[in-house]
């Protein structure tokens, strides 16, 4: 299948599908015309690679899930690896949480600093 059809059966533009490709995260065939062709299997693979980019993963952390991207990871068992990139991913949205909150607090603290309310 085309790049287009791909982006519309998995709901990825076409730039998130040249993002993955570059990234390694799947692979096409160049057709005679030079338009890239994915296999079938790639609608499976392009859904879970955004499942976990969903969940809060980067594409470095979607490397690691690559022996279990192309069936179904949420029923795979999870690896050793897999749990530990998870975990270290959300300690990054945890401390990033923190941060946030603590600037939204210094600023509503400053608000009612200034307008008493």
């Amino acid at each position: 299948m085309k790049i287009g059809e791909l982006a519309a059966e998995t709901g990825a533009s076409v730039r998130s599908l040249r993002h993955y490709e570059q990234a390694g995260l799947i692979t096409s065939e160049r057709a005679s015309n030079g338009y890239r062709r994915f296999g079938p299997g790639s609608v499976v693979r392009v859904r879970n690679i955004r499942l976990l980019l969903a969940a809060g993963l980067t594409l470095d952390d979607v490397r690691v899930f690559l022996p279990c991207l192309d069936g179904d990871i949420g029923a795979a068992a999870p690896s050793d690896r897999g749990l530990r990139t998870a975990r270290a991913r959300l300690a990054v949205l945890d401390e990033r949480i923190a941060a946030q909150t603590a600037v939204r607090d210094r600023l509503a603290h400053a608000l009612r600093l200034t307008t008493g309310s």
